[in-house]
């Protein structure tokens, strides 16, 4: 104790001008918000710096252990094309057959790969948010598919982001054919389980069985023919009484969906514009015709 006491004695000066320096801070930084702002600006800076370093670590060793599970998924997904070939090759005795069928289905589009960055299931309204929009090439009323089938059409864009209207939302009503069979209907989902949907307003004089596949109309200009999107469960009689109402198990995982590719029809995008300029020329005879 004695030994404080001189110590103290001895340095009073110092002691005495470092809390002097402390108040003077303390007041100049909480009653001055210039430096004020000065001060907790560069600390934010370097908090800031510092928390950017952390999440370029961490991403690192994400995206490595990303790009793992994507190998083996491709090699999964070579595996299944390979013996799927065989069995074509088998039935088809066309060796080209499956090359021919997938160069005659994506020619004419272009394929714009996009991540999911939020998703839900549960709400009757659900939304996908993708991390690709209009300086993508992405707008209004594309299509979205994923390796298993479809997902949506894409609904609002802004420049580095887009809202898909799922296949789970109430408000989607998807064209769409029961394969090899040549009827039509109108893929809807009235909520619930996320992997059931229904095939509505097949006519009843159509044949198919349980077990066969569903695919898209093309008859819309949002999706081309042929893409998966579910497989037949269960047939139920309309409410009316005029049509089936056919139970459908999704090809697509909402669940686990992480990787999507969004559909631009080129062709379709001639078509729509070849149509608006023969109704642009109509119409001032149209609006002359009723005039007169």
């Amino acid at each position: 104790m004695h030994n404080l006491l001189e110590f103290l004695a001895k340095y009073n000066h110092w002691l005495l001008f470092v809390v002097l320096e402390a108040v003077s801070f303390t007041l100049l930084f909480q009653y001055n918000s210039y430096q004020g702002s000065v001060w907790f600006s560069s600390a934010n800076a370097v908090s800031g710096k510092l928390y950017d370093w952390n999440s370029d670590v961490e991403s690192f060793f994400s995206l490595t252990k990303l790009n793992q599970e994507l190998s083996q998924r491709n090699v999964y997904l070579e595996q299944q094309v390979q013996q799927l070939s065989e069995r074509l090759t088998d039935v088809t005795k066309d060796s080209t057959w499956v090359q021919r069928n997938q160069i005659s289905l994506l020619q004419n589009y272009r394929l714009i790969p996009a991540k999911v960055v939020s998703n839900s299931i549960d709400d009757p309204n659900n939304l996908i948010t993708l991390d690709k929009g209009s300086a993508d090439g992405i707008h209004k009323d594309m299509g979205v598919v994923c390796g298993t089938g479809v997902v949506g059409i894409v609904y609002l864009v802004s420049q580095h982001y887009s809202i898909v209207i799922p296949v789970l939302n109430v408000k989607s009503n998807i064209s769409c054919t029961i394969q090899g069979r040549g009827y039509f209907g109108y893929l809807r989902w009235k909520g619930g389980v996320s992997e059931l949907a229904y095939l509505e307003e097949v006519p009843r004089h159509a044949h198919f069985k349980l077990g066969d596949y569903v695919v898209t109309s093309g008859y819309s200009a949002v999706f081309p023919p042929g893409v998966r999107v579910g497989k037949i469960l269960h047939v139920f009689n309309s409410a009316d009484g005029l049509s089936y109402r056919v139970q459908l198990r999704l090809s697509t995982d909402f669940a686990r969906l992480r990787d999507v590719c969004v559909i631009d029809d080129a062709v379709m995008k001639e078509r729509l514009q070849i149509m608006r300029a023969a109704q642009d020329s109509i119409m001032p005879d149209g609006n002359a015709k009723g005039k007169n």
